[in-house]
């Protein structure tokens, strides 16, 4: 049975002995860069090879991106061949942030036409919990050969988000939290604020009080709510970078909701052209 969006803890630690499953740890903290890779270091679910966000997952920012711009997929393709994934692979990715990163490579490699990739439900704070193994051992590798088969169309770019807008062809979505969105409150990018006419759905609400993902009934409820009649493959899914966004995306697989898109730019490269427009919410 392959897992296409979520794993339990429980149906991983069943399969942690199997070769033909490969598990990556996503951590990464966007205060500390390194923060990621020594928390790998100090501890890890065994197996699970590290692929950082920036390095591995994101090609280096340049003056008209965002933070995180999509990684060269041909480099990618061989990274993950050299970190024993292939075709028949099944991938779980894992984090200490509610899927909030490991949701990025869940996306890349659907994008790689590779369905055969889950994101561990709870990550490693609720694989803690049920008192499952923990190692500093890094695994043996067995290098593989992946063969991505991309599809440039699970994706959009700031143009084509802005002339959708203009006609009414797509419903944006944007991950990050209501202070931010509404530009009354901005840690990170240098402009505050928000995509005209864009929607806000912060990932966290796809999580339950102990970090887990709401069922997909209930997901499927809040968001058909929140786009109406509008089908998903007219939805359209941003954050300030593109990672957090692919959060939002992953809820809507799960609740059945299939064919939603990313604008893989998000806030970060939208405010990098300043003839683009910016709404912001002045009340409390």
């Amino acid at each position: 049975m392959a897992h296409t969006t979520l794993i339990s803890a429980a149906t991983l630690a069943d399969n942690l002995e199997k070769t033909d499953w490969v598990i990556f740890d996503c951590r990464f903290s966007l205060a500390d860069g390194k923060a990621g890779a020594k928390a790998y270091r100090q501890g890890h679910i065994p197996g699970a090879r590290y692929a950082d966000l920036n390095n591995d997952l994101s090609s280096p920012v340049k003056s008209y991106t965002g933070r995180h711009p999509l990684p060269d997929f041909a480099q990618l393709a061989q990274k993950l061949g050299t970190w024993g994934v292939g075709n028949r692979t099944q991938v779980v990715a894992y984090d200490d942030a509610g899927g909030a990163f490991a949701g990025r490579l869940w996306w890349l490699l659907r994008c790689m036409g590779h369905e055969q990739v889950a994101v561990l439900d709870g990550g490693i704070r609720h694989w803690q919990t049920q008192g499952l193994p923990l190692t500093t051992v890094l695994p043996r590798i067995s290098p593989s050969q992946f063969r991505g088969y991309l599809d440039h169309k699970q994706w959009l770019k700031a143009a084509e988000v802005e002339n959708a807008l203009a006609v009414g062809g797509i419903t944006l979505i944007d991950a990050r939290t209501p202070e931010r969105f509404a530009g009354l409150q901005e840690p990170i990018d240098p402009v505050a604020g928000h995509v005209p006419k864009a929607l806000n759905r912060p990932f966290q609400l796809n999580l339950d009080n102990t970090g887990l993902f709401l069922p997909a009934s209930e997901l499927k409820q809040q968001f058909q709510t929140l786009i109406g009649p509008r089908p998903p493959e007219q939805v359209v899914h941003m954050c300030g970078s593109g990672v957090t966004a692919c959060h939002n995306l992953l809820a809507m697989e799960l609740a059945g909701l299939s064919g939603s898109k990313l604008y893989a730019g998000s806030w970060s490269e939208w405010i990098v052209d300043k003839n683009r427009a910016v709404a912001q919410t002045h009340c409390r």
